[in-house]
């Protein structure tokens, strides 16, 4: 089994390590290869054991050699308006292809979001979710299937550790509801896309409970001992929480028979927690140190 991962990142290094552990389940040899335009990048790359294909720009050409009609290609880089368009045609050979995107491309929509929501250009003009939805179409028309996904987390990246590190500031109540989805969970439904050999289908995701986004915050203060952060009018508002609106995952649940390990904020952060105890320990006291100190 090959698998080459357009996009050696936080999401791709998920896909990477649930296709090698389900071909260790069924006793099958497995190559990983992901592209990286950072030589330090490929370092970290061969230490999870995989191939670091290294080029500073991505061209046909370039991935041709790892690409057959047996090879499973996940693409998780972020569109640049350019790159997509090159690639997708050169990969559509590929066993199957799946396109990891966002719920960015439903702009302003709030309330329940699925696979019928129409896409809609936020106001005011994003030029990521425009980038994404150009993106979605060059892709899907090379038989890729579109996962659509909202705020991705997990160990190493996440709400828990900005909070640690005193780096989050509230702009609002924070009672508009955010879905999210653990990149453990996205990872397994990309990869269960790819073996299926799904061609050209749509799937949003995210977890079973959308949630208000200061009860996430309240629960995390409260697991990690800290004061809820102030509220401060002036603070920008990252795009993945500015909306209020509740991604509706029952389609690929269905289709893949697909049950997520982390249904709740409540379990992805607990992992999560459990996984990052030496990063946070070192971040509260960093930060227990500088409030003695005022």
């Amino acid at each position: 089994m090959r698998l080459v991962i357009v996009g050696g990142g936080f999401t791709g290094m998920a896909v990477a390590e649930r296709f090698r552990s389900l071909a260790v389940a069924r006793a099958t040899r497995v190559e990983v290869a992901a592209t990286t335009r950072s030589p330090a990048r490929a370092d970290a790359l061969r230490e999870a054991g995989v191939t670091p294909l290294v080029a500073p720009a991505l061209t046909p050409d370039a991935l041709a050699p790892y690409v057959d009609d047996e090879t499973f290609v996940v693409v998780t880089m972020p569109p640049d308006g350019t790159t997509d368009a090159r690639l997708a045609p050169a990969l559509r050979h590929a066993a199957a292809l799946a396109y990891v995107s966002s719920t960015g491309v439903y702009g302003n929509a709030s309330g329940r979001v699925d696979e019928q929501t129409s896409v809609a250009p936020p106001t005011p003009p994003a030029p990521r979710a425009h980038a994404r939805v150009d993106a979605e179409r060059v892709w899907r028309a090379a038989g890729a299937t579109i996962v659509r996904a909202p705020a991705i987390y997990g160990p190493g990246r996440g709400l828990h550790l900005r909070l640690a590190r005193g780096d989050v500031r509230l702009a609002k109540s924070g009672t508009n509801a955010i879905s999210r989805v653990h990149v453990e969970d996205l990872a397994a439904a990309l990869v269960e896309c790819l073996l299926r050999k799904l061609r050209g289908d749509l799937f949003v995701i995210g977890d079973d409970e959308p949630a208000p986004h200061i009860d996430v915050v309240g629960y995390l203060c409260e697991a990690l001992g800290i004061p809820l952060p102030a509220i401060d009018p002036s603070a920008k508002i990252d795009e993945t929480l500015s909306h209020d609106r509740r991604i509706d995952p029952a389609r690929i649940a269905r289709a893949l028979g697909f049950t997520p390990a982390y249904p709740t904020y409540r379990e992805g952060y607990t992992q999560c927690i459990a996984k990052d105890r030496d990063a946070l320990d070192q971040a509260l006291a960093s930060r227990v140190g500088y409030a003695s100190m005022d």
